[in-house]
């Protein structure tokens, strides 16, 4: 029997089950936290491996040279294409990326360039920036040039041959007048071309002879006036080399033209011969030639030399005056006496003669 005045047995105790509930809610929460923290550390970590790698670039000014051409409208992309077509960057994206980083890109000019083989995005972009990349053909034509004479330059500067030159005035893309009867002769205008290099035999005529007509556009001249006006400017830019004194020839030819008294000019002799002298002969005279105006009457059938802009305005606007005879008698100046009547004139010559004698050389 249990002794009646003994304690009552104490309640079991439990701590061990509470230690695991508390741990078990700690190694949740850190389950959690260590769960959210892998979570913000992959958003992280996560773009950084997904990010495509940078366009593939050649390193370096590359070496060779590559002829390179840009078209007009042509974007970054598109030149970007034609570069690493060309095998001067190593990838499009990587040209692309030079370009938005420089905002003078927008500035590149079509046309051709000279770059080099395998060379950096950024020094592709520097050289389209830089005119001295550029690749052009220049020919300078000076006032008063024979066609033919123009015509060898242009093969000489071009590469271009005189036949396929001459061969192109006949294509209906190049706008000569019919008086011209396919003759280019005064309407290579004289001036200074820039050409690409691919340009054609009738891209090159064309300009030039566009640019002769321009003249006469610009001073309200219609087209039935071209080719006379044209002709009597050749006489002009041979005869005259002063601006004060080219009026004053214009207006010698147009007086003797309005009398029926022939022209008389050694620079039509010497067209038709093919010589260059400052005096023509008894025979060269006796040429017969119908741009022999020592045998024919009035105007020759066309120019005999490209005019520039001063003579085409001489031309349209003669001086006043009563003269019908002239004569250089310095060529060394160009100065040039006018005169009304023979016998002065025949004074003049005598003057040049002079000149003549003392300058065995022409000046």
């Amino acid at each position: 029997m249990a002794d009646p005045t003994a304690a009552p047995p104490a309640r079991p105790h439990r701590p061990r089950r509470r230690r695991r509930v508390v741990a078990g809610v700690v190694l949740l929460l850190a389950l959690v936290l260590v769960a959210g923290a892998g979570a913000v550390g992959w958003s992280f970590v996560r773009p950084l491996l997904e990010r495509d790698p940078p366009p593939q670039d050649f390193a370096g000014p590359g070496d060779g040279e590559v002829q390179v051409q840009v078209v007009q409208g042509d974007t970054g992309q598109a030149i970007g294409q034609t570069l690493t077509d060309a095998g001067v960057v190593a990838s499009v994206g990587a040209f692309v990326a030079a370009t938005q980083s420089e905002p003078a890109s927008d500035s590149i000019q079509p046309g051709t360039y000279a770059l080099r083989e395998e060379m950096s995005a950024e020094g592709a972009l520097d050289l389209l920036l830089s005119p001295e990349s550029r690749i052009n053909l220049r020919v300078q034509l000076v006032e008063g040039l024979y066609a033919s004479t123009a015509l060898a330059q242009i093969e000489a500067d071009t590469g271009i041959s005189v036949e396929d030159l001459q061969a192109a005035a006949s294509d209906p893309a190049v706008p000569l007048p019919a008086e011209a009867q396919g003759r280019l002769d005064g309407y290579l205008f004289p001036a200074t071309y820039t050409f690409e290099p691919d340009v054609t035999a009738v891209d090159v005529i064309s300009t030039m002879v566009t640019r002769a007509e321009r003249s006469l556009v610009e001073a309200g001249l219609p087209p039935e006036q071209w080719h006379r006006t044209m002709t009597l400017a050749s006489l002009v830019e041979a005869e005259a080399s002063r601006d004060e004194d080219r009026p004053r020839v214009a207006r010698v030819i147009e007086n003797r033209l309005a009398i029926g008294m022939a022209l008389q000019f050694d620079s039509t002799v010497n067209f038709a011969t093919g010589d260059t002298g400052i005096t023509t002969s008894d025979e060269a005279r006796a040429t017969d030639d119908p741009y022999n105006t020592y045998v024919y009457a009035g105007l020759p059938p066309g120019p005999i030399n490209s005019p520039g802009e001063a003579a085409i305005a001489a031309a349209l606007e003669p001086a006043d005056g009563p003269w019908l005879f002239f004569v250089t008698v310095d060529l060394s100046t160009g100065e040039t006496l006018f005169s009304t009547t023979y016998e002065e004139h025949q004074e003049n010559v005598r003057l040049f003669q002079a000149y003549l004698a003392e300058n065995p050389q022409g000046g």
